[in-house]
């Protein structure tokens, strides 16, 4: 069966936030849209939860196994998905589904676009009510007249076209700021990326994030050789704004225990903050007009 959208997720040992991240999705899925789910053979309680889900026919996907990476992980499940379009859904992250069902129809609308971008909030669970509105535009701006032969943005908001997966490839499984790698080499390739003003997710810093935990001198070293590969003059995300802010809040915060066995209620005021952050994107998607810009380069 073929699908207009699929919205892919690869988790392990994340629980509190996965549950909370499935019960705000399958609420907003349409008839016409799937849910892939890989599972890096987690031990909290997350396999049991997801496979029942699968049994109970609400998510059409699901595998669980031993991942070398989470790059490998989320190639297995952008291959897996039959979707026209692909949306990643990062299991401890917040998404504003109507702003992703408007880029999806633009992409179905024009056929010839192969990955779309938005603007992106930013936030720490430890601090949920300060919100940062983070914009790539400027460098998409650049970068679309020529002035720039490669730029950087988060995957975060990101949804690709399948088919064009054959050209741009899958996550780059040596890199671990993987999305920083990716945003280079799709827009080095000139893909055709399509920029949408309004804000379709809100990336969420906390001590169990996966970018708090980086090899900061692995990254350095990769992104030296990023830079110099995709001919990137660098600006102020060097190794994207989105995992730089979760990078530095991951370290700050105090630790937030995710290894909740499946039988145990999410924690409360987990669930509270993040409805919080659901009720604020939805809200600003509502406050203004958002527009759709696409690249003028040749």
């Amino acid at each position: 069966m073929s699908y207009t959208l699929t919205y892919i997720i690869a988790t392990r040992n994340r629980l509190p936030f996965l549950k909370i991240t499935l019960e705000k999705l399958l609420i907003e899925l349409r008839a016409n849209e799937e849910i892939v789910v890989v599972d890096g053979n987690s031990t909290d309680g997350s396999k049991e939860y997801l496979r029942a889900l699968f049994e109970e026919g609400k998510i059409n996907q699901f595998l669980s196994e031993p991942d070398k990476n989470q790059a490998h992980a989320w190639n297995k499940a952008m291959l897996m998905a039959n979707g026209t379009i692909i949306k990643k859904i990062i299991d401890d992250d917040v998404f504003c589904y109507k702003a992703i069902q408007e880029c999806k129809n633009y992409m179905l609308q024009h056929p010839t676009i192969d990955v779309m971008i938005s603007n992106d909030l930013g936030s720490a669970l430890s601090d949920h009510k300060n919100i940062q509105k983070l914009s790539r535009l400027p460098q998409f701006e650049k970068w679309s007249k020529g002035s720039a032969r490669s730029f950087t943005f988060g995957d975060v908001n990101m949804l690709i076209r399948k088919n064009s997966l054959a050209y741009i490839g899958l996550y780059n499984t040596a890199y671990i700021m993987m999305d920083w790698e990716y945003s280079l080499r799709i827009s080095y390739l000139k893909a055709n990326i399509a920029y949408y003003t309004g804000y379709n997710a809100l990336s969420i810093a906390h001590q169990e994030t996966i970018s708090s935990l980086k090899n900061d001198k692995l990254t350095d070293e990769q992104g030296k050789r990023g830079c110099v590969f995709y001919e990137y003059e660098g600006d102020s995300a060097e190794i994207s704004l989105w995992s730089k802010i979760k990078i530095q809040a991951g370290k700050r915060l105090k630790p937030v225990k995710s290894n909740i066995s499946a039988k145990d209620n999410p924690l409360e005021e987990i669930s509270s903050i993040y409805n919080y952050y659901y009720d604020f994107i939805s809200e600003l998607n509502q406050t203004a007009g958002f527009s759709f810009i696409e690249c003028t380069h040749k």
